[in-house]
């Protein structure tokens, strides 16, 4: 699928086989950085979560203008022509998820690939699934066993808008949609199915 500008997704991926995506907090942080990096000047972040074999995201890709004056910068000057923008746009995935595997694998002296073969990206184009989305990526780690609540979980965006001024577009616009923050935090006490969570797609 490729990722088109002004436009939702929810993009998530997992580790092969059995294994750890972050097998200490420093490696959590690391993975942010190497997002900031590579991710942030193409979208916006309206929620994340990290696991410890997985991770998901819920980004708007950036405007026109934008995605144009990041290729200029990374290709030096060249114009940015409409027919490369999905494959630019994947490179930038591309660059952040082996620029860590490549720092994980010199860290704990392993080789080959980290991430399963593609990063799963679904287009998030209904206003119920918005919310949904946002909901699913905060719940996931009580759905998988790792706390029994969702503020237990560390790695994972819903701190800031618990903690934080919406410094962001997108994280004001989330609150817009939930009604500000009461109705965001109420829309996150409905109840976790801890047997049957699914993909919102």
């Amino acid at each position: 699928m490729p990722l088109h500008l002004d436009t939702y997704y929810h993009i998530f991926s997992r580790t092969n086989g059995n294994e750890k995506l972050f097998r200490q907090e420093d490696n959590y942080r690391y993975f942010l950085e190497k997002y900031n990096q590579h991710i942030s000047p193409i979208a916006d972040t309206t929620a994340w979560g990290l696991l410890p074999n997985h991770f998901h995201f819920l980004i708007r890709i950036k405007s026109q203008e934008d995605i144009n004056a990041h290729y200029e910068l990374k290709k030096r000057g060249k114009p940015l022509q409409a027919e490369v923008i999905p494959d630019f746009l994947m490179e930038r995935f591309s660059n952040w998820l082996n620029s860590y595997t490549k720092a994980f694998n010199k860290m704990y002296q392993r080789k080959g690939s980290l991430f399963m073969d593609y990063m799963r990206r679904v287009a998030v184009t209904k206003d119920d699934q918005y919310g949904a989305t946002i909901f699913y990526i905060h719940k996931n780690p009580v759905h998988h066993g790792l706390c029994k609540k969702i503020e237990d979980w560390q790695w994972s965006s819903y701190h800031g808008y618990l903690h934080e001024q919406p410094t962001t577009d997108a994280s004001k616009e989330a609150l817009t949609w939930f009604g500000g923050l009461k109705g965001f935090i109420q829309y996150h006490q409905q109840p976790i199915d801890l047997k049957n969570a699914v993909v919102i797609e």
